[in-house]
């Protein structure tokens, strides 16, 4: 029986590197805008033109490219899940090359917390690309990861058992946090609310789609409410103490983040990553291959075993007289049923692409996801900061082209044009083109490190 590409310290896994660059590739794809391919007016527009796509499978494209409200789950919603996934996979490869290389245990751990504030401040960087002034948040996934980086680091070398016990008392702890909380009081309700509606009333009068706000629970899982639990409350008390510039309201400049996602997403979200932690440990292990495969499905099965009975807002299907939430399911604020629900579809998008790269050698088609998952920050980065920039030096090339050639209807309106397919297809054109930069460097040997 063969043995894993993993089992020499330093080598590398390719199935993670595609993996990682899989989820690159998604999250820049800013999901194809399938979503608004859904909406009655790109309907119209394609049914106008010949185009008579099921509405079913519009909406199941826009539902499982967007992020859902609150609880429930949408492939777009597995993204950062698998990216923090992928770091904690990634760590006893990493660390145990730099221990190879003759590192000291001091040394790494400097690195590690260098890493950690890079992670932090670019973070923060990326989120103030078009604010004023910097703006103090820390719900970027890459601040996320930074924030727990340190104690994953701790963690390394440890056994399975310890890694596996330390998750448990994060995710237990967390929920028991957010279970024993009380209500914040009635004027920060109310606060609350005159905010939001406030930002309704702007975002009509500028014409654009309201950000989603979900039906609040009442009882037990009105403490996982969006605005009103216990880690909000935590972010208007920290956040309010940093710069900002939002006007004061109330005397307050910080009330809510409008998607509901919090600094404390930190804490689950390491769990997060320590079950990443634990599938690279056994990955680098000197098990067998299938019995890798299997350790990695067992284990996504476990956590789907473990979350799903506690929420039933996850189930596929409704079921009569079955209603409870005693331990929700969202993403937004990283929930433990959360944390535990996502690794289970991170174990076997994992275990798959493991499957066919290592195990059975299908490596030619992965190439294009690797040469992105060697090179995931400089993606990450590119996609927040470039991808306008690729867009619209497209438009301005291509608009020559069909200049020169006299194509009324030629490239540039296919792609930015009013083509009914335009959306999807610039959004593939521009990540496209930010694949193309992957390409260059990978072909340069320029790999981004932090």
């Amino acid at each position: 029986m063969s043995r894993s590409q993993g089992d020499v310290s330093g080598d590398r896994v390719m199935s993670i590197d595609a993996y990682r660059g899989f989820v690159m590739l998604a999250m820049a794809s800013s999901g194809f805008g399938f979503a608004t391919l859904a909406k009655p007016e790109s309907v119209q527009k394609l049914a106008d033109a010949g185009f008579q796509i099921p509405s079913w499978l519009l909406q199941t494209l826009a539902y499982q490219f967007d992020h859902v409200a609150w609880t429930g789950c949408g492939f777009w919603d597995l993204i950062q899940p698998s990216f923090m996934f992928l770091v904690g996979v990634a760590v006893p490869f990493s660390y145990s090359r730099r221990a190879t290389e003759g590192h000291s245990s001091a040394a790494q751990f400097r690195h590690v917390l260098w890493r950690s504030f890079v992670l932090v401040a670019l973070g923060v960087f990326l989120s103030s690309n078009s604010s004023k002034q910097t703006n103090f948040t820390f719900v970027n996934v890459l601040s996320q990861i930074g924030l727990g980086y340190p104690v994953l680091y701790l963690f390394r070398a440890r056994s399975l058992r310890t890694q596996f016990v330390a998750t448990a008392v994060i995710l237990i702890g967390y929920w028991g946090w957010f279970a024993n909380s009380k209500t914040p009081s009635p004027e920060v309700i109310d606060s609350i609310h005159s905010i939001i509606a406030d930002r309704d009333e702007k975002f009509r009068a500028a014409s654009k789609e309201l950000p989603k706000e979900p039906q609040p629970w009442t009882g037990f899982a009105a403490h996982w409410n969006k605005h009103v639990n216990a880690a909000a409350e935590v972010d208007r008390k920290f956040l309010n103490r940093l710069p900002s510039e939002k006007e004061p309201f109330r005397g307050q400049k910080f009330w809510v983040n409008d998607g509901g996602y919090q600094t404390l997403n930190c804490i689950p979200s390491l769990a997060t990553m320590l079950l990443g932690l634990m599938a690279g440990t056994v990955l680098r292990s000197s098990q067998l291959d299938r019995d890798k495969l299997k350790w990695l499905f067992l284990a996504g099965l476990t956590c789907f075993c473990v979350s799903m009975p506690l929420d039933t807002s996850i189930w596929p299907v409704a079921i009569p007289k079955c209603d409870w939430h005693f331990a929700p399911i969202v993403k937004r604020i990283w929930s433990p049923g959360w944390a535990v629900f996502s690794s289970g579809w991170t174990f076997w998008m994992l275990a798959a692409f493991y499957w066919l790269i290592d195990l059975r050698q299908w490596r030619r088609w992965s190439w294009p996801l690797m040469i992105v998952g060697m090179n995931s920050i400089a993606m990450y980065v590119m996609a927040q900061l470039m991808k306008s920039w690729v867009g619209g030096t497209l438009k301005t090339h291509l608009a020559t082209i069909d200049a020169h050639f006299g194509w009324e209807h030629g490239i540039n309106f296919v792609l930015f044009g009013d083509y009914p397919f335009a959306t999807p297809l610039g959004h593939a054109a521009r990540l496209f083109g930010l694949w193309l930069i992957c390409v260059w460097l990978y072909r340069r040997k320029i790999f981004v490190r932090v």
